[in-house]
């Protein structure tokens, strides 16, 4: 396997005005553009869910059997069902995703929720601050913690996701790619857009995730 075969963009990206497979840039950009609307929606219902769980006995008491439910549905099944209930489409993909996300992010939360020290509250109740600043200043500093850890998680989790609904039911897409070329029995090129996305992935992870995680705790220093 040459070097120049293994890491040269695939089948013109156009012809004609019609896609024929796509360019590398072109499937990984797809990817990730499904992995980031999905990873966005998923960490803010996931951490409303999960911080009204963690701060409401009653609601965790209620829906901590169906959260359970959740994390341990395999995601294969839920992919599989909202491809039937609502076609081949983007729609579809995005929803098995955040499904699936959904309740890990939501008992990271939860747990977090717990953990806040109740003499902050009582500070807060006693100088009158506002929902808003205790929110802010109360929190979500002692949140980051965790809404960093769901995050990273979750990132591990929603990239192997969306690559297996890619397979099943789009037509373009890493996980497309990888089906098709590993069908023609072309282990270069398989390899070529695993490498390419583990390197975008590791490149997120460098200059998003780490920056963000140490400027959310810095505080603590």
């Amino acid at each position: 396997i040459s070097l120049q075969n293994f890491f040269r963009p695939y089948e013109g990206a156009f012809c004609t005005g019609k896609a024929l497979y796509g360019s590398m840039y072109l499937h990984v950009g797809m990817t990730l553009f499904r992995a980031a609307i999905a990873f966005a929606f998923a960490m803010t219902i996931g951490g409303i869910i999960g911080f009204i769980l963690g701060r409401n006995s009653r609601a965790n008491s209620f829906f901590d059997g169906w959260v359970i439910l959740g994390l341990n549905m395999p995601a294969l099944v839920v992919g599989v069902l909202c491809y039937i209930w609502f076609g081949l489409g983007e729609f579809a993909l995005i929803l098995a995703v955040v499904i699936n996300k959904v309740p890990l992010v939501a008992i990271t939360i939860r747990e977090g929720a717990q953990s806040i020290q109740p003499d902050l509250l009582q500070v807060a109740q006693a100088f009158r601050l506002r929902r808003l600043t205790v929110l802010r200043r109360i929190y979500l500093p002692q949140l980051y913690p965790y809404i960093m850890a769901s995050a990273r998680s979750g990132l591990a989790l929603i990239w192997k996701i969306v690559l297996v609904f890619e397979l099943l039911g789009r037509p373009n897409g890493v996980g497309f790619m990888i089906s098709m070329h590993f069908s023609n029995f072309e282990v270069d090129k398989v390899l070529a857009y695993a490498f390419t996305f583990i390197a975008v992935v590791m490149l997120i992870e460098a200059c998003i995730i780490r920056p963000l995680e140490r400027h959310a705790t810095r505080w603590r220093l």
